[in-house]
């Protein structure tokens, strides 16, 4: 419990300190956020703000894992040095990503196949090694199994669980990229997800089939590798979010780029991952969802009838063109990711309950 309030307390306190910082050394070598043509009016005044702020959070994320193990003197774990690697990975072909935007002032960025191809690597990557490095119980930090609010069915193998890997961490990083269109929107909902995690890998835990001695019912027990772990991992991101929303919230003084929305999903894919969590993760992430649902549907419609079903995709650009001001809608689109994140808590507790 120690390391988890370690972890939070040193991610907060970093990114509080560190980015302006960052904001500094961004606006002073003139590497400002590029805006699209063809994006609401009211964004033209954000061109030139800094981007790439993602940097501040990753980077305040391993320090406050590290630094709560140190001070804590508890071991590193593999699941949580997994979901770091997965997150810095993302992150990695996120900054590339801005890199080129910014240095050669265009909007795409890298181009989609070989940002396709970083994301593919550093998914696969993960992928394989979540396989490996079993515990003395044979627990390896993810399973071949599906998973709700734990594994369920026959395995899949491991070939198909690469590809469901992949699926799940395209799906989220690309989901959390569209959702950072306005200021705080991606970081807040990111918050509360994490804050779930933390509650979920905390209460796996204490009821780890590790524990199953002690438990009064070892039945309903989880066989997750390193819940305590994840919860560490998922608190120390909370916390380096909510600093960083300090200084991205309206106006915004600085953007976490495609470097910090590609980490946050590779990040929230992983926990979903290791926990054994993954469809749970559409509950919990459904902001996300949804978001990603309006770009899925406007395309559609548009190639199947030439009509739009949007005033403009992703969604909270539509609620901009219908006149609610920028502040507004992050403020009801945060309401919705809240109440998202109690359903799926209330399923997961239910879960665990029906077991008993």
């Amino acid at each position: 419990m120690r390391q988890i309030l370690f972890a939070g307390a040193i991610g907060l306190f970093l990114t509080l300190v560190g980015t302006p910082l960052l904001i500094k050394l961004l606006a002073r070598k003139g590497y400002g956020q590029f805006i699209r043509d063809d994006g609401p009016r009211t964004h033209g005044s954000k061109k030139g703000t800094p981007t790439m702020g993602g940097i501040a959070f990753i980077l305040a994320t391993i320090i406050a894992y590290l630094l709560a193990k140190v001070i804590t003197g508890e071991d590193i774990r593999y699941s949580g040095v997994l979901v770091l690697f997965l997150m810095t990975g993302m992150g990695l072909v996120g900054f590339l990503d801005d890199y080129i935007k910014i240095v050669k002032q265009r909007s795409l960025g890298l181009r989609a196949k070989a940002k396709m191809a970083g994301q593919l690597i550093v998914g696969i990557a993960f992928a394989v090694l979540a396989l490996q490095f079993p515990n003395s119980n044979g627990y390896t930090p993810a399973s071949t199994r599906l998973s709700f609010v734990e594994d369920f069915g026959w395995s899949i193998g491991p070939v198909l669980f690469c590809v469901w890997a992949l699926f799940m961490i395209l799906a989220m990083s690309n989901g959390v990229n569209l959702t950072d269109g306005l200021d705080g929107l991606a970081t807040g909902a990111s918050v509360m997800v994490f804050g779930a995690y933390t509650f979920i890998g905390l209460w796996q835990f204490q009821e780890s089939c590790a524990n199953a001695l002690t438990l009064t019912n070892p039945s309903a027990c989880f066989e997750v590798r390193d819940p305590l772990d994840l919860a560490v991992v998922a608190s120390a991101l909370m916390g380096a979010c909510f600093g960083f929303l300090w200084w991205n919230t309206s106006p915004a003084k600085i953007f976490m780029g495609d470097t910090g929305s590609l980490a946050l999903g590779g990040a929230l894919a992983g926990l979903a991952i290791c926990s054994r969590t993954e469809f749970l993760m559409a509950i919990l992430g459904g902001l996300f969802v949804m978001i990603t649902m309006s770009v899925v549907i406007q395309v559609g419609s548009f190639k199947m009838t030439g009509k739009r079903v949007f005033r403009m995709a992703p969604l909270q650009h539509h609620f901009e063109l219908k006149g609610w001001s920028e502040v507004l809608v992050v403020v009801r689109f945060w309401i919705i990711q809240g109440m998202c994140v109690i359903v799926g808590l209330g399923l997961f507790y239910a879960g665990w309950a029906a077991k008993k």
